[in-house]
C-alpha cells in the first residue's frame, strides 16, 4: 500500500485556503503517494472536486480522509477532528504551538506525530518548506491594497489639469518578509515609503526595495534574534522606541505594522499619542493583530476609528487571497511531505534537522523544548 495523504476541508472562521492544490497533488501522486481530498475542500480557493480528481486525487468523506497516514491541514484541527487523530497519524500544518502551547498539548495527547510548519528551521535546504515566509508575502501585499482602498487620497504623485496631487506617505514598521513586500507594493502604487526595523541590518534590505530606512537615536544592541527574527528589547528601550516613533507615525498617511517576535505578544510600536498625531483620514493596517497588535488601539478582527484615523486589525489576510495563498502554501506542505516519503512510506526521521525542528509532538509527548517550556510545569 502506498503512503496516503488526507486533505480535510478547513472549517475555521474566515479560512478559505486548502492545504494541497491540484498542482501539488500531481507531484505527490507522481511520487507514488495516494491523496484523498474531502468533498468541497477546495471551494474557498475556487478549486472543484473534479479539479482534484483530474490531478489524481480521490475525493471522499471526512472519515476516509482521516484514514490516511498523513493529514495535511492549513489550521489546527478543531475539537471534533482532533478526536479522529490517532498515534499512527502524521499531522502537517500551521499548528500555532508557540501561540497556543495548550493546544499543542491537546494534540500531543492524541499520540499523533505533529509537524508544525511554523517551526521549520530557516536553512537553505528548508527554504522550499518555508510556509511562514510564503504567507507573510501575501499579508504584506494585501495590507497595502487594503490601505490604498481605505485611504481617502491617491497613493501616487499625479499631475492633472486641476493641479498636482502629492503622493501618500507610507510608513512600514518591521522589515521582515511581510514588511519588505509591503514596501515594494506601496512603491509600485506610487507612494513615498519609509520603514523602520529594530534590526539595523534591515536597512540595506529596505533600501533595496525602494524604501527609506528610518534611524532612531536608540541603542539596538542584541535586537537581532535567531533565524533572522527580531529579538525583544528591554522595557526601557522599548518605551524609548515608542516615543521616538511618534513623529514618524504622525507624519504618515498610512502605517503598515508587521513586527512580531515568535511566541510572544506583538511589541508595541504605535502609541495612542502617535495615533492622535496622525491627520484625520489616515489609516493603520496592523498585521500583527493576531498576536495583540503593534498599535495600542488595535482591536483583533475589527476596525477602530480615533480622531478620524482608522485602525484595522485583520486576522487572516492570506485567506483573502485564497487562490495564490493555497498554491504557495501547498508547495511548502507538499515539499515537507515529499521530503520524508521513502520507498512508499512516510519516515519519521528524528535525526533530520528539518523533521526534528518542525516536530512539536510525538508518542503522546511534546517534543519541542520551547513549547514544553511554555506549559505549566508539574509541582516539584
Amino acid at each position: 500500500m502506498p503512503v496516503s495523504v488526507g486533505v480535510p476541508k478547513e472549517t475555521a472562521p474566515l479560512e478559505r485556503r486548502v492545504a494541497l492544490v491540484p498542482e501539488a497533488v500531481q507531484r505527490l501522486v507522481k511520487a507514488g503517494v495516494e491523496v484523498v481530498v474531502e468533498h468541497g475542500a477546495g471551494e474557498g480557493a475556487f478549486i472543484s472536486d473534479a479539479d482534484f480528481e483530474q490531478a489524481g486525487a480521490r475525493v471522499a468523506g471526512r472519515t476516509e480522509v482521516y484514514a490516511a497516514r498523513v493529514i495535511a491541514r492549513v489550521q489546527p484541527p478543531p475539537a471534533d477532528e482532533m478526536e479522529m487523530l490517532a498515534p499512527e497519524h502524521v499531522l502537517v500544518g500551521f499548528l500555532r504551538p508557540l501561540d497556543d502551547p495548550a493546544g499543542a498539548a491537546r494534540l500531543a495527547a492524541t499520540g499523533v506525530t505533529a509537524l508544525a510548519m511554523e517551526l521549520v528551521p530557516r536553512t537553505t535546504r528548508a527554504q522550499k518548506m518555508d510556509a511562514l515566509s510564503a504567507m507573510a508575502t501575501i499579508s504584506g501585499y494585501k495590507a497595502v491594497l487594503l490601505a490604498a482602498e481605505s485611504l481617502p487620497k491617491f497613493f501616487p504623485l499625479l499631475t492633472t489639469a486641476a493641479g498636482t496631487i502629492r503622493p501618500a506617505k507610507v510608513l512600514v514598521l518591521g522589515a521582515g518578509v511581510a514588511g519588505l513586500q509591503a514596501i515594494a507594493t506601496a512603491r509600485r502604487l506610487g507612494a513615498v515609503v519609509s520603514a523602520y526595523d529594530v534590526r539595523a541590518a534591515a536597512a540595506e534590505q529596505v533600501e533595496s526595495v525602494g524604501g527609506k530606512f528610518v534611524k532612531l537615536e536608540l541603542d539596538t544592541t542584541g535586537a537581532e534574534g535567531t533565524g533572522g527574527y527580531a529579538a525583544a528589547l528591554d522595557e526601557e528601550r522599548q518605551r524609548r522606541q515608542v516615543e521616538l516613533l511618534v513623529p514618524h507615525v504622525g507624519d504618515s498617511d498610512v502605517v503598515i505594522s508587521t513586527a512580531l517576535v515568535p511566541g510572544m505578544h506583538a511589541p508595541l510600536l504605535v502609541s495612542e499619542d502617535a495615533v492622535r498625531a496622525m491627520k484625520p483620514g489616515s489609516v493603520i493596517i496592523d498585521i500583527a493583530a493576531p498576536n495583540g497588535g503593534n498599535c495600542a488601539l488595535t482591536r483583533r478582527g475589527g476596525v477602530v476609528e480615533v480622531g478620524g484615523v482608522r485602525i484595522f486589525g485583520p486576522l487572516n489576510l492570506p485567506a483573502e487571497m485564497p487562490v495564490h495563498a493555497s498554491q504557495m502554501y501547498a508547495r511548502t506542505v507538499g515539499a515537507m511531505i515529499a521530503e520524508f516519503v521513502k520507498d512508499g512510506e512516510f519516515r519519521l526521521d528524528f535525526d533530520d534537522e528539518i523533521f526534528k525542528g518542525a516536530c512539536v509532538a510525538h508518542g503522546g509527548q511534546i517534543t519541542n523544548d520551547r513549547v514544553r517550556g511554555m506549559l505549566p510545569q508539574p509541582a516539584a
